[in-house]
């Protein structure tokens, strides 16, 4: 009898084989399919070491300062992978997002984030000007979500720290075709918990480039300490 098991065929190398591996429970989303290509994971960081050395499918990189363009280009020249970028909403707003969301799309990036307090006729605003994804933040059950995917949003990103199951459960149930990024927690339970509320793609925040090389460095002592021995 034939195995119904897919033999995939895999290469790591030698240099390359010290990477960060997404969980393998994120793959169990639906994903969702832009410009031709299926996302299911998405690594929230604008670290562009990072960004460079991780097998997500793509990149949501918002940060709390400013938007600046600059910033947006330098990670889209980097990552290997499609860019989501964040262009405001909250404290960033009116004609501003609407530049930065056009600039986003100039450089090459794959969508743009907009933060919770926006405004929906500003989605509108920037639906006409841009042909990429308009991705909406939502934090909150109490946020007029409607009124942002009437306006022309295109995705939902669902950030609502330990609740984000409970309120992606809750807008899959009023908005079933919507198309959902949530935030998927620190381990694999609350990943699968994220999925299983209804969430289309998981975002996964990767440990620091500082917690990183901190093992790196105790595997250096320990290595010399042996030696020394």
């Amino acid at each position: 009898m034939q195995s119904n098991q897919k033999n995939i065929p895999t290469y790591h190398g030698t240099l390359r084989s010290h990477s960060i591996n997404l969980p393998d429970s994120i793959y169990r989303c639906s994903g969702m399919v832009i410009f031709g290509r299926r996302i299911k994971s998405l690594v929230f960081s604008t670290d562009v070491a990072i960004i460079k050395n991780i097998n997500a499918d793509a990149v949501i990189a918002v940060y709390p300062f400013t938007p600046q363009p600059v910033i947006s280009q330098a990670i889209i020249s980097v990552s290997d992978a499609p860019v989501f970028v964040g262009v405001g909403g909250g404290l960033t707003g009116g004609e501003r997002v609407i530049r930065l969301a056009q600039a986003a799309e100039n450089y090459g990036a794959f969508g743009v984030v907009v933060n919770a307090p926006i405004k929906p006729d500003l989605i509108a605003e920037i639906k006409k000007k841009v042909e990429i994804p308009v991705v909406a933040t939502i934090v909150s059950e109490n946020q007029d979500i409607r009124a942002r995917l009437d306006a022309g949003a295109d995705i939902l990103n669902v950030a609502a720290s330990v609740k984000t199951p409970e309120l992606v459960r809750k807008i899959r149930e009023s908005f079933p075709d919507a198309a959902i990024i949530a935030t998927g927690g620190p381990n694999e339970d609350t990943i699968a918990k994220t999925i299983e509320a209804g969430a289309n793609c998981i975002t996964y925040t990767p440990p620091s480039n500082g917690e990183i090389f901190a093992e790196s460095m105790a595997k250096y002592r320990e290595r010399f300490q042996n030696e020394k021995e």
